[in-house]
């Protein structure tokens, strides 16, 4: 066989091992974080939030539209899968490309020892990507990054192909190629318009006399078509669409969409008469160039997709992409704000002024209406410095405590240009991404989410001098970190073949080895340096960089080719020998040295966590219930639950965060499906539209008395009041609403809530005439008075929950919560202030008949299965779960239940199995132990025991090793978060465990 033939057929030999790998440990139903929203956004062809992934949901339909409900997620995983395995392909022809420039000169013939090196490179760098931690994680669930890749990996692959035949005369229908792959990829991810320079660069080397000045300007030209890309060719034509809508529709009173369609039909003319001018004129790059743009167009017109479907008013339909003036705003990412990079604030500032920038318009009903200003905050210019990296001045998701903690600065401290380095380097750079890549091939500690200590989620390779020299002695850890199944150490093999490889490259053919930097650059340090991470991040950020790792893992296929070349000439072993040697050691060092370590915690073949979790959550709640949420894992799961497996689709799921949004605001007052029935509301579209009372201020105009308490429907009716009576004048001449009073009640109908099942009979002597409550906040947010309009609309007649209790915080009504399961129902009961039961675990009284009934409904998670593999986001939901059952059994034996109290433990240790989340285990906080602690509690107070002293003795081992750890770091390791830990686990925990064994004994429990 000729060597194309015999490079096909292995790089498709090692795809199908990819695509095996990948489809035997995939997740069996949606996984957490986004991967909800997208299943089910691909299932019934929904909107998902900006800047949207049209391309993958229109695929991910193709995969799931075959399926039944429940086999949908698996379609859109297999999809995924498919995806990354052919991503493996493409990777291995990338690596054979560069590799027979390396072994062969031009026109030589291919002997069968160079063949088998070839080949032995393309397998060892492509399974050594396949089995890389953060590859893995990706390719296994039903998310955009794994597509991603596989475009990131055929485009580069393109113009390599493009390298082969750019002596021939239809050489160049590669780059239209390139443009067209580029175009389809921005309907996935924009992560690869990254591949741009670098492909600029393998085009300039191929067709001109390298220089560095020829070189310089070629890379400049790179990254000048990577931001046209971006700007010019994506999000400017929307803009200008949007635009030409506006002015076709309110100044010409056109039809809605026509100003667009203008637009359209003039960019194809324009393109069209240029494509005839440059032929007609025989400017052939002319030529090249608009073709190019064309088919870029063509991929990228995707997008249209997303304004059919949420004309259509799909059940999720983020942003309302409706019209071309939001289509402006979904791709540029509008409400997630913007951040400097080049020049602009630091943390500590304050803005001393706002400049607008221009307006906010929404679709009206003949129109498009301005809805409001856009304004930019303008600070004091001693408050502003060059390459800003500690920027963020809000502090609601701790991003300013964050900068402090890792710079070391005291309240009130102000930062300088050499803290905004120290935090570049040390954080966005060392942490967030030096970090990731050696977990990938040097390996990792555990998958407790990292925050700086020397405890969590480090990198760790195995070698034990090297470890304990950077994070205190290893072996002294607890065992639960040790035997963490993400606990992965490579001995810096993967790294060290890489390394030879890329100085193998670079020696032999610098302009290649360039390339490949190049795009290992642009993949990494450069998404680094444009996405100006803040401190504080909710997940680990892994996946944003395995464009990063690809190019990495070309070299470590070219190290092969450097570990033959070392045998050879020092080891002085003959070719025939050498290479098979080489490609056996190398193989073994690396891909199966990953295999084996990465497998176990890769491995979700089992898992249906997010999917049960969401039941749970569901089946918590009343029928045709509203359920206020917060946070993606909150969300996302349910939404799969609801829109794609049609479990509780009766439940109105509501995003507190998203009720910020006007246009998610007024979905709420449309039906969902045919079970999600509307929400009722007392403000209209009007009075939330824009920037319509984005905030409003509490404020004692002395007409109010404040010692009196004012029905919340009245004061909602009061705030949103034109009537300039019920209005304050501002220092700028404008009338602004505001909150008269922070003392609110609702009004009960005793009979109504007695009738509808809000309070059940045993409670109606609790039942209060209203529920009084404080605002505990100088301010209320748009979402906060949208909550409290639904609320007080309501007037009881639906049954109102909260996914957690501190969603209502601040507003007064978390003193009014009840837990009839995973969920928090408001009741007009009057709190007891002496509930022991319910301060054991998180102060929230029990509804202990309807959680027992509810619990009745609770999947598990796969926890019942052996060795399920939970991470810790995965855990955090098991802790939920968990403690929902030991919130249950506490109440039931504290009203004298121990039986029906002992049985719901029983249940929960069963299905819940210790070997898959034990209850001695080391988490952030100790919230873990502190949480098992209940469990053994309820034992205790439940006339177990034996079953509660055997899991105390297991958090107090695993304490115990803690301090152990802790009392053998240097001082400037143990950062303060292990000191909080270990003050727990010393001061709390086990004298908590020791009190509980000498009360209880083995007498009958009582509440402690």
């Amino acid at each position: 066989m000729n060597f194309n033939k015999i490079n096909n057929i292995t790089g498709w030999i090692v795809c199908v091992i990819a695509c095996t790998v990948y489809l035997l440990t995939m997740e069996a139903t949606g996984s957490l974080w986004d991967c909800g929203e997208f299943i089910a956004a691909s299932y019934k062809l929904q909107i998902p939030h900006p800047p949207g992934a049209p391309l993958f949901v229109l695929l991910g339909r193709l995969f799931s539209m075959w399926l039944s409900p429940a086999q949908a997620a698996v379609g859109v995983n297999v999809m995924s899968a498919l995806a990354s395995g052919f991503t493996i392909l493409f990777l291995f022809w990338t690596i054979t490309h560069f590799a027979r420039k390396l072994m062969v000169k031009d026109n030589t013939t291919i002997s069968g020892e160079q063949t088998l090196l070839i080949m032995g490179a393309g397998a060892v760098g492509a399974l050594a990507y396949t089995f890389s931690d953060s590859f893995w994680f990706s390719a296994v669930e039903g998310e955009v990054y794994a597509m991603s890749s596989l475009f990131t990996a055929m485009a580069f692959w393109a113009i390599l192909k493009w390298e082969q035949e750019a002596d021939r005369s239809y050489a160049d229908r590669w780059l239209i190629l390139i443009a067209y792959i580029i175009g389809l990829s921005i309907g996935v991810h924009l992560l690869n318009l990254l591949t741009i320079p670098a492909m600029v660069m393998v085009y300039y080397f191929r067709r001109h006399k390298p220089t560095l000045r020829g070189t310089l300007l070629a890379l400049m030209l790179g990254c000048a078509i990577t931001g046209v890309v971006q700007i010019g060719f994506i999000q400017y034509p929307a803009k200008a669409a949007g635009a030409m809508d506006v002015w076709f529709v309110n100044s010409l009173g056109m039809p809605f969409n026509s100003g667009s369609l203008f637009f359209v039909v003039v960019m194809i003319v324009a393109l069209v008469l240029g494509m005839r001018w440059a032929k007609r004129k025989g400017h052939y790059f002319v030529r090249l160039g608009l073709l190019c743009t064309i088919f870029l167009f063509i991929g990228y017109s995707t997008y249209i997709t997303t304004l059919i479907r949420s004309n259509a008013n799909p059940g999720i339909d983020m942003y309302n992409v409706d019209n071309p003036v939001a289509l402006k705003g979904y791709l540029g990412r509008e409400n997630y704000g913007d951040f400097p990079l080049v020049y602009g604030q630091v943390f500590t500032a304050k803005p001393q002024d706002y400049k607008e920038t221009g307006n906010t318009y929404s679709k009206g009903a003949s129109k498009y209406e301005v809805t409001g200003k856009r304004y930019e905050a303008v600070y004091d210019s001693k408050d502003m410095m060059l390459f800003p990296r500690i920027w963020d001045t809000q502090n609601d998701q701790g991003h300013v405590d964050a900068y402090r903690q890792w710079l070391g600065l005291a309240q009130g401290e102000q930062p300088t240009f050499k803290d905004n380095i120290r935090f570049f380097m040390g954080y966005q750079v060392n942490f967030m991404y030096l970090r990731y890549f050696m977990w990938n091939f040097v390996g990792r500690q555990n998958d407790i989410q990292g925050s700086g200590n020397v405890r969590d989620s480090n990198w760790v390779s195995g070698v034990s001098f090297i470890d304990n020299l950077l994070y205190g002695d290893q072996s002294k850890l607890p065992d639960s970190l040790k035997e963490n199944k993400a606990h992965n150490t490579l001995f810096f093999l993967p790294l060290i073949l890489g390394i030879f490889g890329l100085l193998y490259h670079y020696k032999q053919r610098r302009k290649d080895s360039l390339v490949v930097g190049l795009l290992f650059f642009f993949t990494g340090l450069a998404i680094v340096l444009y996405i100006n991470q803040p401190g504080n991040q909710p997940r680990e950020r892994d996946y944003a960089f395995v464009g990063s790792f690809y190019a990495f893992a070309i070299w470590i296929g070219l190290g092969v080719l450097a570990v033959h070349t070392w045998l050879q000439q020092r080891a002085r072993l003959k070719f025939v020998y050498a290479a098979p040697v080489a490609l056996l050691t190398c193989l073994l060092a690396v891909p199966a040295l990953m295999a084996s370590q990465e497998w176990d915690d890769h491995d979700r073949s089992q898992k249906v966590l997010a999917r049960d979790i969401a039941k749970d959550y569901l089946e918590s709640c009343a029928p045709n219930a509203i359920l206020f949420v917060a946070g993606d894992n909150e969300t996302y799961p349910l939404w799969y639950a609801q829109e794609v497996e049609g479990i509780r689709p009766d439940v109105r799921v509501i995003h507190t965060s998203l009720l910020s949004a006007d246009w998610y605001i007024e979905q709420q007052t449309r039906r969902t499906n045919k079970a999600g029935k509307p929400v009722a509301m007392s403000w209209g579209a009007d009075q939330y539209k824009g920037d319509k009372h984005n905030y409003i201020l509490y404020h004692d105009a002395g007409i109010f008395p404040q010692d009196k308490f004012y029905n919340l429907k009245e004061v909602m009716a009061f705030m949103g009041s034109d009537d300039q009576r019920a209005q304050l004048m501002t220092s700028s001449g404008e009338s602004m609403n505001y909150l008269p009073s922070q003392q609110l009640f609702l009004p009960v109908n005793k009979a109504q809530v007695l009738a509808n099942g809000t309070v059940s009979a045993a409670d109606s002597a609790r039942v209060a005439p209203q529920v009084t409550f404080r605002i505990n906040k100088n301010a209320l947010y748009k979402n906060d008075l949208a909550m409290l309009d639904i609320i007080a609309t309501n007037n009881w007649e639906r049954p109102i929950y909260f996914a957690n209790p501190f969603i209502p915080r601040g507003t007064g009504l978390e003193n009014y919560l009840e837990s009839e399961g995973m969920t928090y129902r408001l009741v007009p009961l009057t709190p007891l202030a002496d509930d022991a039961a319910a301060a054991a675990v998180d102060g929230v009284p029990v509804n202990s008949g309807r959680m027992y009934d509810n619990l009745k409904k609770f999947a598990f998670c796969s926890a019942d299965k052996k060795g399920v593999y939970f991470d810790e986001p995965n855990r955090s939901m098991l802790q939920q779960l968990r403690s929902t059952y030991t919130r249950l059994a506490i109440d039931l034996a504290a009203k004298g239940d121990k039986t029906k109290a002992l049985h719901v433990l029983d249940t929960m240790d069963r299905n819940i199995r210790e070997d898959n989340y034990a209850y001695g285990m080391t988490s952030q906080g100790n919230s873990h132990n502190m949480s098992s602690m209940q469990v053994a509690y309820a034992y205790y107070l439940a006339g177990n025991p034996e079953k509660a002293e055997a899991i105390s003795k297991k958090i107090i081992k695993d304490c115990e090793q803690q301090i152990a750890y802790y009392e053998s770091l240097p001082d400037d390791k143990l950062t303060n978060d292990l000191r909080t830990d270990y003050q727990r686990a010393t001061e709390y925990i086990i004298p908590q465990l020791q009190k509980m064994k000498a009360t209880f004994g083995n007498k009958p429990g009582k509440l402690l």
